[in-house]
């Protein structure tokens, strides 16, 4: 193992058991991500655009807002508690690397939440403020993304570790990382892509009571969902060129199961495409949402093919403790209980 590699910490039962929750909170946390930040990218864009309906629409997904965002980081909580468990001596040491900004990301998502809100709140009232609280959301989740990305990157590789001795100040970042900007750009495309398509969801299920609204929320979330999703192919070929030879090549015929993992998701790619080409809702949604799933199991493959000279899950070192698993699960179960009962109190009042 790399010298620069600290110790894992033990963990209380197999490691299979946080790698499989970790497999499903991630994805969904990507879900809500990405429908909040189409939903306040297209917010943005028709506030700016005017026009009555456009008005209204802009109004009418800043009521969601709120509730994405506050998902959106509770899901993200938990996919990141899972990921320390798993490679917590890899992703402590990337995080003090960049902690000035990592630190920062706290504050900042304050900062988004507050300018939601008021957005939401003062909508009537804030004319042109309006418009700049929501390109301050905007580039503030943007620039959450980049830390993320910098971060889960920076700790796949520890041969740029050393830049430590360096710059010890924590103002590290892993922009000369040949895979940065793609995957970067993979994340906030595919992002954008699918926040469209919940954009459109939301105007089918509004449509029923505001046939106008509903219509021009398909058309725009639509027309973002396929565009994007265009250029999403485009990028993917981009993100995965970039990767050190070793790891693409398990997507090429080195590994059966990332193969065909990339194989599935270009096909899957390509049906979701002529959906959406198509403006068939229900067909683009129902292959989306496994579609982003299997993009999580690939980003997991890529994580995997980077550490293997380093480190695999495996070696971690299980001390039997499982009250806290039982404690996690009830807590899980009476999570989704409230959650559910929650969501059907919020639909009601957008009907």
């Amino acid at each position: 193992m790399n010298a620069l590699v600290p110790s894992p910490d033990t963990i209380p039962v197999a490691w299979g058991w946080f790698q499989g929750l970790l497999m499903l909170v991630f994805p969904l946390h990507l879900l809500l991500m990405n429908a909040m930040l189409g939903s306040a990218a297209i917010a943005l864009y028709a506030r700016i655009r005017g026009g009555e309906t456009d008005v209204r629409l802009s109004h009418e997904l800043a009521r969601a807002l709120p509730f994405l965002v506050a998902f959106t980081i509770n899901l993200g909580v938990a996919a990141l508690l899972f990921i320390q468990v798993l490679f917590g001596h890899l992703l402590y040491t990337s995080s003090v690397l960049m902690a000035v900004f990592w630190l920062g990301v706290p504050l900042l998502l304050i900062i988004a939440y507050y300018a939601i809100y008021l957005y939401d709140f003062r909508f009537a009232s804030l004319g042109r403020g309006g418009t700049l609280l929501m390109v301050l959301a905007l580039v503030i989740f943007l620039a959450i993304a980049f830390f993320f990305t910098n971060n889960m990157t920076l700790m796949l590789e520890p041969r740029q570790w050393i830049a430590y001795f360096r710059n010890p100040g924590g103002t590290i970042l892993n922009a000369d990382s040949s895979v940065i900007w793609p995957r970067y750009l993979h994340l906030i495309t595919g992002g954008l892509a699918v926040g469209g398509l919940f954009v459109a969801l939301f105007g089918r299920f509004t449509g029923q009571r505001d046939p106008q609204l509903g219509a021009r929320a398909l058309e725009l979330g639509m027309n973002l969902f396929t565009i994007l999703t265009l250029a999403q192919i485009v990028i993917g070929f981009w993100f995965l060129v970039s990767l050190p030879r070793p790891v693409m090549l398990l997507f090429m015929g080195g590994n059966v199961a990332a193969t065909a993992l990339l194989g599935t998701g270009l096909l899957l790619a390509v049906a979701v495409l002529a959906a959406g080409f198509r403006k068939n809702i229900v067909a683009s949604a129902s292959m989306a949402v496994p579609l982003v799933f299997l993009m999580a199991f690939m980003r997991d493959a890529v994580r995997s093919g980077y550490l293997k000279p380093f480190f695999t899950p495996d070696m971690l070192k299980v001390i039997p403790q499982y009250s806290p698993l039982l404690m996690f699960i009830f807590s899980l179960v009476g999570g989704i209980i409230a959650i559910y009962w929650m969501l059907r109190k919020t639909i009601k009042l957008y009907r």
